[in-house]
């Protein structure tokens, strides 16, 4: 059983994901919210562009397998959260859909291509995504983890991490959409 703790953070993500906002995720949200992550990338980035859709592709499956039990092709909140402690992050399919994500979003905002995120680089991806700088760049601050001013592949993961997997209402990674209980 999830923890309140995740439970408000998969809320802030099911309400993220709802891209037409009807209280349900379908097929066309999470394509939706797979082009909202590829507009991170370059136009040419056809490589990350292609791994987001994926990624998103698989997660969505994963929905329908583990959440749809009527088999209307739509997920409430609820059957949402279950699914994600349940099922999306579990070991055997997290990497294949969460960290694909992570891993494609970062490499797209790494627009100058040295392997880490620059702080500007941070909260402009977050900004496409939606997220606010007044909460993008204080969450920056705390996912750089040494403190020397950058993102590094690692503690980008290790936030993922956390947002998905930490009940410590604490933990750095959950403050990756802003602070939990205040959606993006």
């Amino acid at each position: 059983m999830a923890s309140a703790v995740k439970n408000q953070k998969f809320a802030v993500l099911f309400t993220w994901f709802d891209q037409d906002q009807d209280g349900q995720l379908s097929e066309d949200d999470m394509r939706t919210t797979a082009k909202v992550f590829a507009q991170v990338a370059r136009d040419e980035d056809h490589s990350n562009i292609s791994a987001l859709h994926s990624a998103f592709e698989q997660w969505w499956q994963l929905l329908l397998q583990h959440a749809d039990t009527d088999g209307d092709g739509q997920i409430s909140r609820t059957e949402f959260i279950t699914t994600m402690e349940a099922s999306v992050t579990s070991p055997e399919h997290f990497e294949s859909a969460v960290m694909a994500i992570a891993d494609a979003v970062m490499n797209a905002a790494d627009t100058d291509t040295d392997g880490v995120l620059s702080r500007d680089e941070y909260i402009r991806m977050y900004e496409t995504l939606g997220v606010a700088p007044e909460h993008s760049g204080p969450a920056f601050t705390r996912l750089d983890l040494d403190g020397n001013g950058v993102i590094s592949h690692d503690e980008f993961r290790a936030a993922i991490v956390d947002f998905y997997l930490s009940n410590n209402p604490d933990a750095p990674g959950n403050y990756l959409l802003g602070p939990i209980g205040h959606p993006a």
